[in-house]
């Protein structure tokens, strides 16, 4: 029989999977979070649900906040289950579930002045955001925020208003300033490099087109610290939701499966204070970036490597394509000899082990992760995991042949059909002008090299496109398997 997901219901759970030791009566919010999808709950509520199981730190709960149509959705299926979810975490051998309760309350989405209230609360002293790589207002060539996106121009005309995320923190912080609260730290939880900063750029840019001085006053007093998150955490589908069901006997509207391996590298930058995280198995310290570079370049742009050869190849979960000795024999030769080289060293960290580990993690059969996933949004994801190594290996005369190969698959997948000529579904904000240039492209490369915002200088460079076009010219003639082989005999 199911139990369904409810505080009431907690004592029947404890039987199926670790529930609160804490009395969630006693929490009170601390954070304000934007983005409660699955990587959140799987990452930064698992460490503070620890946290709070040690009877500390109360007053550090979680709001959520959320500015999309979806949000609404999500909120009110996290609502009628108390705010609760169920964690399951899944190795080879192993598969444990646990509820967290972090959470407390959810702002109703599209609620504006309830969210900009609570960002004025002096008990919210955090504002977290997981928005995805690409919901922070970039250009992907340069990495520089973009004032001009239409989102930002509207939020710039009518700041009373905002639509964005950094638009509401923009006024939750002018409303702060004027009523002479100290400003909350804002804490970026997503796979950017110096997100920390890239944070600052979008809020304190957006500021800088309202008013200067507030501007100036963001800069000098808010806290952004970098940081480093990482925990494999697959979409939930009816498929997570049927074991869950299953095989632990909860009613879980939206549950979050991971691997049981997490790491949270921070700076520690937190003027209006801050949780114990340290006591969950966060690491602070002075400098974040020698950690996010080793993670966005090895575990990303591993991922980014086996995405498009494994879709090519019809290959749906990411377990099956390391067990493809070709898409394994591509990701180990392209790290080990092009992107792991181009990492400089990471504090007590032997960088050989840490690439051992991601392919075990990537290996894991019980996790379920997708290909899809994986390929999802590369016009972000290229550019912040692939196209960095490319451009530092071309700056120092090195071989790019396999980096190069990498973004010659993702122009055959954006093309939008498979080696065996099925459909590849719409998985990324840009699909129409990447399919139209990936199409061109099978007769003119350079016309997805041509794509400015997307690869900037690597696209100018003659050796780039010429290895390029040759390997884009080998996956239209002799399809993936084949162009592999020949890589991997070179």
């Amino acid at each position: 029989m199911l139990t369904k997901l409810a505080d009431a219901n907690l004592s029947k759970i404890a039987a199926k999977a670790a529930v609160p030791a804490y009395d969630r009566a006693s929490l009170t919010a601390g954070i304000l979070h934007f983005g409660i999808g699955n990587f959140h709950r799987a990452h930064q509520a698992v460490y503070l649900d620890d946290l709070f199981n040690e009877g500390r730190d109360h007053d550090w709960a979680i709001v959520g906040a959320g500015v999309l149509p979806s949000d609404k959705a999500l909120k009110d299926k996290l609502q009628r289950q108390d705010y609760l979810t169920t964690v399951v975490e899944q190795e080879a051998g192993k598969s444990e579930a646990r509820v967290t309760g972090a959470m407390i309350d959810y702002v109703e989405p599209g609620d504006t002045a309830a969210i900009i209230a609570r960002l004025a609360d002096p008990a919210i002293r955090i504002v977290s955001l997981t928005i995805t790589e690409g919901g922070y207002y970039i250009d992907p060539a340069s990495g520089r925020f973009d004032p001009e996106h239409a989102d930002m121009r509207h939020d710039a005309e009518d700041p009373d208003a905002p639509k964005t995320v950094f638009g509401l923190i923009l006024a939750g912080l002018k409303a702060r300033r004027a009523a002479g609260i100290a400003p909350f730290t804002v804490m970026s939880c997503d796979n950017i490099p110096g997100n920390g900063h890239v944070t600052e750029n979008a809020v304190a840019g957006l500021a800088e087109r309202i008013d200067t001085e507030l501007a100036d006053w963001i800069r000098a007093e808010v806290a952004f610290p970098n940081g480093m998150v990482d925990r494999i955490t697959p979409a939930t589908g009816k498929r997570e939701i049927d074991i869950l069901s299953d095989e632990f006997g909860i009613d879980d509207a939206w549950p979050v499966f991971c691997e049981d391996f997490r790491q949270w590298v921070l700076e520690d930058r937190f003027p209006a204070g801050r949780p114990a995280l340290e006591r969950a198995g966060v690491t602070f310290v002075e400098d974040v970036a020698p950690y996010e570079l080793m993670k966005i370049r090895i575990l990303n742009g591993g991922h980014a490597t086996i995405a498009y050869p494994a879709a090519m190849m019809d290959i749906h979960f990411v377990h099956e394509a390391m067990e493809n000795d070709l898409v394994r024999g591509f990701l180990q030769k392209v790290e080990r000899d092009e992107i792991i080289p181009c990492v400089p060293p990471v504090p007590d960290t032997d960088l050989d082990d840490y690439y051992a580990l991601i392919e075990r993690r990537f290996s894991n059969p019980k996790i379920g992760d997708t290909v899809a996933r994986l390929a999802l949004d590369g016009s972000n994801r290229q550019p912040k995991f692939i196209l960095p190594s490319t451009a530092d290996r071309l700056k120092e005369g090195r071989s790019i042949t396999g980096l190069a190969l990498v973004s010659a698959l993702w122009c055959r997948y954006c093309a939008g059909t498979s080696d065996s000529g099925h459909d590849i579904p719409p998985n990324d904000a840009s699909h129409a002008r990447l399919k139209e240039a990936a199409l061109k492209a099978k007769d003119d490369p350079d016309a997805f090299l041509a794509l400015e915002d997307i690869f900037g200088a690597v696209g100018r460079s003659p050796l780039f496109r010429e290895t390029f076009a040759t390997h884009l010219s080998s996956l239209w003639t002799h399809g993936t398997a084949d162009t592999l082989r020949r890589y991997l005999q070179e």
